[in-house]
């Protein structure tokens, strides 16, 4: 099959630190080229892939100080994508709706998947307008806002197998991973970690806009000998920094559309105490692979009978539910199916359908 991935233009793919969205591009990319498909990715140049690559920028646009309008290489992104659109049977875009207007109007079928929240007023408004435009959600959770929204699978992100190792706790600390942020309640990860009488690890990073809550909130909370800051880390760092920690503190407060630092945890056998928000029932079975909490009293319970969890058994539940390889087959019964949605209408000639569409689609 020829497939179009279309990432965002924010982080290289995979990024060279955090961005969820890409590097789940990357992944679902790589093991689509792996099982024989061929498969072109637009993204930045600095992006590495091993599929046909269709750079729009030199650089990505968060690492770019010389980037003012991050809208504009997009509107380029998309005109490319357009002028491309018949060399492909389907075009997945992970842009959100910025492509919506355009793709309504290709013969090529055209899917999106939504990697973030969906609980913003004005995707009401986007919503209402193109109500027939596929999507598919990462997790069941995030679709709960947005019921007029065409969705046609849950898809959950996945891992390579061997990605990460399963480690042994043999850290002895909790670990927080990914950013520092209002929502993501790293000072309650801190409070847990303090009442356990445990030592706190936290790897994550802070974007600008969140800058003022870091100095305001979090800052201070550093100070106590049982936290420890250690900033940013990539891919590799991840495997020693999750497969030594006793346990990943999950402590969100807001409606997770997936959470992959759930699964990368898994991947290194690592138990997760996660809030009982948005996708966290769906990702961690409580008992299982972790404990799903609704309190710090709970996250403290929970930290003194983590040892009840088994590790290898959290490791097998990624393998059976988690990897690559499964997300790529789910994405491939989407893909063919709106493939054979597309063939059908074409031959009930029930879309409207220019001779010089045509005509491109049966020469590419």
């Amino acid at each position: 099959m020829k497939i179009a991935q279309v990432a965002p233009l924010y982080e290289a793919v995979p990024p060279k630190l955090y961005g969820g969205t890409e590097r789940v591009v990357y992944y679902l990319t790589e093991e689509l080229v792996k099982q024989g498909h061929e498969v072109t990715l637009f993204a930045s140049a600095d992006s590495i892939t091993t599929a046909k690559h269709m750079a729009v920028v030199d650089k990505a646009l968060r690492l770019n100080e010389d980037c003012i309008d991050s809208l504009a290489p997009h509107i380029v992104l998309l005109q490319e994508v357009i002028e491309r659109a018949p060399q492909f049977d389907i075009i997945p875009f992970h842009i959100d709706y910025l492509h919506f207007p355009f793709s309504q109007k290709l013969l090529t079928p055209c899917v999106t998947t939504l990697h973030g929240k969906l609980d913003i007023p004005e995707l009401q408004l986007v919503y209402n307008k193109f109500p027939n435009q596929p999507v598919v959600s990462i997790s069941n959770a995030q679709r709960t806002p947005l019921p007029q929204a065409h969705f046609i699978n849950t898809v959950y992100h996945g891992l390579p197998v061997q990605l990460h190792q399963p480690g042994t706790g043999g850290g002895g600390y909790l670990a927080f991973l990914g950013r520092i942020s209002p929502e993501k309640r790293c000072d309650r990860a801190i409070e847990i970690a303090i009442a356990a009488g445990l030592p706190l690890k936290i790897a994550a990073k802070i974007d600008k806009a969140d800058k003022e809550y870091y100095q305001s909130t979090i800052k201070p909370l550093l100070n106590h000998p049982l936290i420890e800051y250690i900033g940013e880390i990539n891919e590799t760092q991840k495997t020693g920094f999750l497969g030594n920690a006793l346990a990943l503190l999950f402590p969100i407060d807001w409606p997770e559309p997936f959470g992959m630092v759930m699964i990368e945890a898994m991947a290194c056998g690592t138990p997760v105490i996660a809030w009982n928000m948005g996708s966290v029932p769906e990702v961690i079975r409580h008992g299982q692979e972790g404990y799903i909490i609704e309190s710090v009293q709970q996250g403290v319970a929970a930290v003194k009978k983590i040892h009840q969890l088994s590790r290898r058994q959290i490791r097998a539940a990624f393998e059976q539910r988690f990897t690559a390889e499964r997300m790529a087959k789910d994405y491939m019964q989407v893909y063919q199916q709106l493939i054979n949605n597309r063939n059908k209408e074409i031959a009930d000639n029930t879309i409207p359908i220019s001779r010089n569409q045509l005509s491109a689609k049966v020469n590419n």
